[in-house]
């Protein structure tokens, strides 16, 4: 077989204008929860020269551990539809258009959901999944309208997955997901090592669960360990800060039942309520911004 003269070329992702990449190093830090809230965010946004707001879509690539169906509240959704040229049809809630392997699991019996369907495969057949979720999605609307932006839900660690979109797709920026303790931090700091040798900008860095303001005396308490580290390894690694993201309850409540925080949370949760509104508002801008 002839050999591959020079580096792999990377292409876009077929109707998505920008793409953006959540991702993580450590599991467990609410990336998931962080990507479609963020998503949500985005999709309140209106360009300048738009009165429009912006088409999103979000993109599940976390095949053992698919979160986006449940937190999208599409976790009993019947398979996905095929256009005539055999492309996966995304389904849609909350006006964001969302696809994940989630949804083309065998559904178990007894609950009636793919979420106890394990996935037991080896690293080819991941990245023939991946491949597919990545290139053979139609994100166009009925009117055959592309996405603005494309959040995509990276698995944890620098594995497969990461490597693969890293060195396939031309990615606008990446968000990075973190949590203030010190073993999350490590693996941040691999995480963003790997994201800069496939030639993937990084355009912020998102410290979540970082304090809990008390509702009563509205003191912030830091539970998980001062921001500190966080903050210096961000210097560090010259990354910018897009936000501290306070500990609100109502945001994991909500994601439970598969409804965005900012969607659901008419009177949020006190002034950590507000401020965790506020402060995924500002990231969705400063994004948008980076990418446009």
């Amino acid at each position: 077989m002839p050999r591959r003269a020079g580096p792999i070329q990377k292409r876009p992702i077929p109707n998505a204008k920008r793409v953006v990449a959540v991702a993580s190093g450590k599991g467990g830090v609410g990336k998931s929860t962080v990507a479609v809230n963020l998503a949500y965010a985005l999709s309140t946004l209106r360009p300048p020269d738009s009165s429009a707001r912006l088409r999103v879509g979000i993109l599940d690539l976390d095949i053992f551990g698919p979160s986006i169906p449940t937190l999208m509240g599409l976790q009993n959704s019947e398979e996905p539809l095929l256009t005539s040229g055999g492309a996966l049809v995304p389904l849609m809630n909350h006006g964001i258009s969302t696809m994940s392997m989630g949804y083309l699991l065998p559904r178990s019996p007894d609950t009636d959901s793919s979420n106890d369907t394990p996935v037991v495969w080896r690293g080819l057949m991941v990245q023939k999944a991946v491949q597919q979720l990545l290139f053979d999605v139609d994100w166009r609307d009925s009117n055959g309208n592309g996405l603005d932006v494309l959040a995509v839900d990276m698995p944890p660690g620098t594995g497969d997955v990461p490597l693969t979109l890293g060195q396939l797709v031309v990615v606008d920026g990446a968000v990075i997901v973190s949590t203030p303790q010190d073993v999350a931090l490590a693996d941040v700091r691999k995480g963003i090592a790997m994201l800069r040798k496939v030639a993937v900008p990084i355009t912020g860095i998102v410290l979540n669960q970082s304090h809990f303001i008390c509702p009563d005396c509205e003191t912030r308490h830091y539970l998980y360990g001062p921001a500190e580290g966080f903050r210096t390894t961000a210097g560090r690694l010259e990354v910018p800060i897009l936000a501290e993201l306070p500990l609100v309850p109502g945001v994991s409540r909500e994601g439970d039942r598969g409804v965005p925080y900012g969607l659901a949370a008419s009177t949020p949760d006190g002034a950590g309520g507000n401020q965790w509104l506020e402060d995924m508002a500002g990231v969705a801008k400063k994004i948008w911004d980076s990418v446009s």
